[in-house]
C-alpha cells in the first residue's frame, strides 16, 4: 500500500499545475491617455496584472458614460477626470476611497478630496497660446490680460472652445467667471458679449481650435494667432517638428488671470471586483517610472515631487505662478447655470 501511495504522489508531482489566468484590469480613460508601452509592460511584469485601456472620449464624456453605467461599471479604474467634473462624479458616488502611500510625495495643493476618493496624477494650466511669427511680423502686442482680448486690436484673432463640449473650453469659461464675476457693472457675460463683438471663433473641440483655426500649429491653414490651449503645448510643436526648429513656433501667455489650473485624477470605480489590483495600479500611476513618462506623452506635469522633467519640457512648457483655482464644490455649484447662461448669451 505504501508503495502504491508513493507512486500516486510521484504521478501527481509529474502533472504540471494548471496555470492561473492572468488578472486583467480595465482602465477607462480620455482619448489623450498615452504612455510608453515598456513602462506599462514593466507594471504587468512586476505585479502579474495585465492592463486593458478603454478610451471613451474627452473628460466630460468619460464622466457621463460612467454615471450612466454606474450599476454595471465599464472598468475598474478611471484615469483622466479633472477638477471641473469632480463634483458630478462625487455626487454619483462613482469611486471607492483609497489612500496611496505615495501621496506623501505629492504637494497638498493637488489633494483636493480629504476622503481620497480620487488620487491626483498630473496637472497643467489652460492658457492662451500664440503664434510667435505672427506677433513678430505684425504691429500687435501680446495680450497681457483677459480684458485685452476684447480690445479691437485683437478683432478676429482669437479662437476658443465651446465650454459645453470641450474641457479646455470649460476651463476658459471658469477663468472668465473668476475674473469678472456674475454680478456688478461688468460681468463674465458682458465680457463674452464683447468677445463675440470682437469676432471670436468658437470651435466645438480643442482639436479643431488648435489644428484647424490656430495659425501656429504645424501644417495648419488657420489664420488666427491666438487660441485657448495648454501652457504645455509648445513642446509638442518642438517634439513632432521635422526638421526641428531652433525654438518653439508657439508660446504660452501665463498672465495670472488668463490661466486655469487643471488637475487630473484617477479613481477606483465603485463595483469593481479587482479593488486590490486597482490599488496597485493607482500606486503605479504615482510612481516615478509613470510620472516621468507622462510629460512627453501627455504633455502634463507630474505631481510626484521626485519625478524628473525632460529637458524639452522644462525649456518650452510653462506653468502659471498664480493660476485661477476653483474648488470642485464651487465648480459643481455653478457649472450648469454658467453653461446655460453662456449658451443663451453667446450661441443664440
Amino acid at each position: 500500500m505504501r508503495i502504491l501511495m508513493m507512486l500516486l504522489m510521484l504521478l501527481l508531482l509529474a502533472v504540471p499545475a494548471q496555470a492561473q489566468p492572468q488578472p486583467t484590469l480595465t482602465v477607462i480613460a480620455h482619448d489623450s491617455f498615452n504612455y510608453t508601452q515598456e513602462v506599462m509592460d514593466a507594471f504587468t511584469e512586476e505585479t502579474g496584472i495585465a492592463v486593458e485601456v478603454l478610451r471613451l472620449g474627452d473628460a466630460g464624456l468619460l464622466v457621463n458614460q460612467s454615471i450612466l453605467n454606474k450599476e454595471n461599471p465599464l472598468g475598474d479604474v478611471m484615469y483622466g477626470i479633472d477638477n471641473t467634473f469632480l463634483g458630478r462624479a462625487f455626487n454619483a458616488d462613482l469611486f471607492v476611497p483609497y489612500e496611496s502611500p505615495l501621496l506623501d510625495k505629492v504637494d497638498e495643493q493637488f489633494v483636493v478630496d480629504p476622503e481620497n476618493r480620487v488620487t491626483p496624477i498630473d496637472y497643467g494650466d489652460v492658457c492662451l497660446n500664440y503664434d510667435v511669427a505672427y506677433f513678430e511680423e505684425h504691429d500687435v502686442p501680446l495680450p497681457e490680460s483677459l480684458a485685452d482680448l476684447a480690445d479691437p486690436a485683437y478683432d478676429g484673432l482669437l479662437t476658443v472652445e465651446n465650454p459645453a463640449t470641450s474641457s479646455p473650453g470649460l476651463a476658459f469659461l471658469l477663468t472668465t467667471v473668476a475674473a469678472f464675476g456674475e454680478e456688478g457693472d461688468y460681468t463674465y457675460l458682458d465680457y463674452w458679449q464683447d468677445l463675440v463683438a470682437n469676432d471670436v471663433y468658437i470651435s466645438d473641440d480643442w482639436s479643431d481650435a488648435y489644428y484647424n483655426q490656430f495659425s501656429g500649429s504645424q501644417g495648419s491653414l488657420g489664420v488666427r494667432p491666438l487660441v485657448v490651449s495648454y501652457a504645455s503645448s509648445p513642446p509638442v510643436e518642438m517634439l513632432y517638428a521635422d526638421p526641428q526648429p531652433e525654438t518653439a513656433p508657439t508660446g504660452s501667455i501665463i498672465a495670472d488671470d488668463t490661466c486655469f489650473r487643471q488637475i487630473e485624477f484617477a479613481g477606483i470605480l465603485n463595483g469593481t471586483d479587482m479593488e486590490a489590483e486597482a490599488q496597485q495600479f493607482i500606486d503605479f500611476l504615482l510612481s516615478r517610472p509613470f510620472q516621468e513618462d507622462m510629460p512627453l506623452n501627455m504633455f502634463v506635469f507630474p505631481v510626484n515631487a521626485d519625478a524628473t522633467l525632460p529637458d524639452l519640457f522644462t525649456e518650452y512648457a510653462a506653468i502659471a505662478d498664480n493660476p485661477v483655482v476653483l474648488t470642485p464644490e464651487q465648480i459643481d455649484a455653478g457649472r450648469e447655470a454658467w453653461l446655460q447662461a453662456w449658451t443663451e448669451t453667446v450661441l443664440r
